[in-house]
């Protein structure tokens, strides 16, 4: 592995602590679960469902933004040492390209800049059959605790 291959990550993670910490939060009331974590990337699912989509039955543009933040806010969080520093978003934009109606989507959330001061993620939603559902990115400031 070399020193471009290495892990982004400054706290040990497991899907199994993550999905704990979504206890009695937003994510939970969505049903978001995490699903896999890379060395640079975090993934979650959310589904398509009476939780998550608009009168119209199709899936709502907030929970899909809801998704996108949680995934990246998360993968963020665990990039700093959570004794010193923590990771507040501030900036959201989202672009919603193709409806879905049913089944699950899958968001992935990569660094595009891992800074001391800022960060900045993108995110990506795919439906089942892995067709593009919304793209986004999310800026955080990097603040002490």
């Amino acid at each position: 592995m070399t020193a471009h291959d290495a892990p982004i990550w400054a706290v040990p993670m497991t899907l199994e602590r993550l999905n704990a910490l979504s206890e009695g939060t937003l994510m939970r009331a969505l049903g978001i679960r995490y699903t896999e974590i890379g060395s640079d990337f975090l993934v979650a699912t959310m589904p398509v469902d009476g939780r998550t989509v608009q009168p119209a039955g199709l899936l709502h543009g907030g929970a899909t933004v809801a998704l996108g933040e949680s995934v990246a806010s998360a993968a963020a969080w665990c990039t700093v040492d959570p004794e010193r520093k923590a990771c507040v978003g501030v900036e959201i934009n989202a672009s919603h390209l193709r409806a879905v109606r049913e089944g699950l989507v899958t968001c992935t959330a990569r660094p595009v800049r891992l800074g001391g001061s800022m960060q900045v993620w993108r995110f990506d939603v795919v439906d089942a059959r892995g067709r593009e559902v919304c793209t986004g990115r999310l800026t955080l400031a990097v603040i002490p605790r």
